[in-house]
């Protein structure tokens, strides 16, 4: 039985623009999330608001970043 060679889900062209996109997409959530911590009181303030801003961005930058690498020839 012949081992099957390991293929990317994702195609190799389109390794630069998912990493423009979502390392954009993490970014505008990561100035988001500033924006509301700097203007919103603290009483005013929503724990699970902050929670899902945070993590939403924390996916986007690390996808995105995974992205940036694979675009760049670094195969991680």
């Amino acid at each position: 039985m012949a081992a099957k060679a390991i293929s990317s889900p994702v195609p190799v062209e389109w390794y630069p623009t998912l990493a423009v996109v979502m390392v954009s997409i993490g970014l505008m959530l990561t100035a988001s999330f500033f924006i509301y911590e700097a203007t919103t009181s603290r009483r005013n303030r929503s724990l699970a608001k902050e929670i899902v801003t945070a993590s939403t961005a924390s996916v986007f930058l690390g996808f995105g970043s995974l992205f940036v690498l694979l675009a760049s020839g670094v195969y991680v």
